[in-house]
């Protein structure tokens, strides 16, 4: 149910400090006109870490409200308190998302138990939830004997893979059958080759289009048609890292004329290097 390619999409600012949420409005309108599967609003793409609870609420019911139906709203409501994650996936819920993204809890490092009792809680409110496994950011990964307690809770039925390891992909494939979306826009084609479904993209605020036919390509088993795509794109999957996401593809977007590049705090424009190493792929990739 939860295959194919989902954008996490960018949260883009005016001038004066606000969202733009015009702007946000004409992202998710290209993005399903691009055949995206889903949106991913306020994950770390979106600079949720920057954004305050109103501006949060607002994106996802901006996202919604624009997609109408046409492609699925897995918000972004995670947190590292578990009564700020429910205040803040009961309202997703009540907008009327089609799911949750709930990352690990970061910086306090709960254990294992910890993050059973946590990700329960949400999951009890009843929307459905993807976990986040991206340790490289929280500091605690979702380890395998974790996630085999988790998917016993009916409401957790996916999980975002952001650890880097194929081979772990393999392993909870093995043990269980939640569905595995990439989290790591150069590991798509391979995690989807040992079992994954899919990927939760950044590269797809830039290049939508290319990314949804990798993905359909590789879940109908085409995969000299993925490979040919994900070789091509490589490139990009990895200069979108050249900095810290999401300042890299904040800045291809503006360099594409789609949105000004623009930041909260400690987040920052990139130097003049990468921005010129960056400017260089998407001028061959003919994305500028």
């Amino acid at each position: 149910m939860w295959q194919g390619t989902y954008t996490a999409i960018v949260t883009p600012f005016n001038r004066d400090g606000g969202v733009d949420y015009g702007q946000l409005s004409a992202l998710v309108e290209e993005q399903i006109a691009a055949g995206i599967t889903g949106l991913v609003p306020v994950g770390t793409t979106g600079e949720s870490p920057t954004v305050d609870v109103e501006e949060h609420n607002k994106i996802i019911e901006i996202c919604i409200a624009t997609a109408r139906k046409r492609c699925k709203i897995v918000a972004g409501t995670g947190a590292n308190s578990t009564r700020e994650a429910i205040e803040l996936t009961q309202h997703a819920q009540h907008a009327g998302a089609d799911a949750t993204l709930q990352v690990t809890p970061y910086y306090n490092r709960p254990s294992q138990a910890g993050l059973i009792k946590h990700f329960s809680a949400v999951a009890d409110l009843g929307l459905p939830v993807m976990l986040y496994n991206i340790p490289g950011r929280t500091g605690r990964e979702i380890e395998l004997g974790t996630l085999l307690e988790l998917v016993k809770h009916p409401k957790i039925v996916a999980l975002k893979e952001a650890g880097g390891s194929v081979d772990r992909v393999s392993q909870i494939r093995q043990r269980c059958s939640i569905e595995i979306l990439s989290g790591d826009d150069a590991l798509t084609l391979p995690m989807m080759a040992v079992g994954a479904l899919g990927v939760v993209s950044v590269a797809t605020n830039v290049a939508p289009k290319p990314i949804v036919e990798m993905v359909a390509a590789a879940l109908r088993g085409d995969w000299p048609a993925a490979q040919a795509l994900h070789q091509k794109y490589y490139r990009l999957f990895t200069d979108l890292f050249l900095d810290t996401n999401p300042v890299p593809v904040k800045a291809a977007l503006a360099l594409q004329g789609k949105i000004e590049e623009l930041y909260r705090l400690p987040l920052c424009e990139m130097t003049a290097a990468p921005r010129a190493k960056l400017a260089e792929t998407l001028k061959a990739l003919g994305l500028l």
